[in-house]
């Protein structure tokens, strides 16, 4: 499955990096990759998967990466 997620206000191209690496990383998620200029990350996920707490994970991992960030569906 596929969700597009609302990245505002990264600082920086590495920042993004640092978020789909630490994304990818979430148990259930296949692929992340973030559009710096678009502002959007596309998160491709297991359908057994559970989107709500992949969700809550990436919230935290993007506040930790970039507090000034804010991240919505």
């Amino acid at each position: 499955m596929k969700k597009y997620i609302k990245i505002e206000d990264l600082c920086c191209a590495n920042c993004a990096a640092k978020i789909e690496k630490a994304a990818t990383a979430i148990e259930g998620v296949t692929s992340c990759k973030i559009s710096f200029m678009a502002e959007k990350m596309l998160v491709e996920y297991d359908d057994s998967a559970d989107f709500n707490g992949i969700y809550k994970e990436i919230v935290k991992i993007c506040k930790r990466v970039e507090p000034d960030c804010t991240v919505s569906l």
